[in-house]
């Protein structure tokens, strides 16, 4: 006796996932519904997370009042980000690149992250290891933004962490195995908010500070930039490496050439 085997009978198959947009950075990400989760789904290549040290614990918040404990970084972000890594043969996206963490320490820098020193650790072959001059790249590279301890990584002979460094950092050497990224904040350097042209003297500081960042081998991220259209686009051209959104599926909608003029 044959058995009729209906379509609707077959379980349905995961959807693949979305092609990774690599200059996409999800700026405040657990701010979003699903933290992590969300970025991933419209290919984000780059997200961030604020953290509390809170006893043992690293929590998730924006401030210190919206801290509440089952909201930890190693349930909304290391653990997901394992899994995903497991599925898909040690990356985030199939055969993509490796994608970065930015973890701002919002308590003491020294304490917070040698907690998450230890934290990282116990994530054998997640993220990418730093060992003096030399570095093992894996599936995450996590970015210490913040409250940043500088000194004490430095002196660390092994790390799973990189700093994220600041405009200083474009006028002296370069410190590439310290620091992949430098990133500071848009209003400290230009006006402009997208309406018009961006003026001559603004747009011209603004592609010196990615030729800087590029000779030494820094990508560049400039964060609470206007979230618009006119705004991407500048940045876009100017070759800005990670644009920063709170606007998930405009911003792949953009960069993926679909709404950009």
């Amino acid at each position: 006796m044959s058995v009729e085997v209906r379509a609707a009978d077959t379980p349905a198959q995961p959807a693949p996932p979305p092609s990774p947009i690599v200059r996409a950075h999800s700026h405040n990400d657990y701010e979003h519904q699903r933290p992590l989760l969300d970025a991933l789904d419209h290919g984000f290549c780059s997200v961030e997370a604020d953290v509390f040290l809170v006893g043992t614990n690293l929590l998730v918040a924006h401030a210190r009042a919206q801290i509440s404990p089952e909201r930890t970084l190693a349930k909304l972000y290391l653990d997901p980000l394992r899994e995903r890594a497991r599925q898909y043969g040690g990356r985030i996206y199939p055969g993509g690149p490796p994608i970065w963490l930015f973890i701002d320490l919002k308590t003491e820098a020294e304490a917070t992250y040698n907690r998450l020193h230890g934290i990282l650790a116990g994530y054998p072959n997640l993220f990418t290891r730093f060992e003096g001059d030399r570095a093992v790249t894996n599936a995450v590279t996590v970015i210490i933004s913040g409250n940043r301890p500088r000194a004490l990584m430095e002196a660390q002979k092994a790390r799973y962490a990189t700093l994220d460094g600041r405009a200083p950092d474009l006028d002296a050497p370069a410190a590439t195995n310290l620091i992949h990224v430098v990133s500071d904040q848009w209003s400290k350097f230009f006006k402009w908010r997208g309406s018009g042209a961006m003026p001559e003297n603004e747009l011209a500081l603004l592609k010196t500070m990615v030729n800087k960042a590029h000779a030494r081998g820094y990508l560049l991220r400039l964060w609470a930039a206007p979230d618009n259209h006119a705004t991407w686009k500048t940045q876009f051209d100017a070759g800005v490496d990670l644009i920063n959104t709170d606007n998930h599926a405009g911003l792949r909608e953009f960069l993926t050439g679909a709404t950009r003029p």
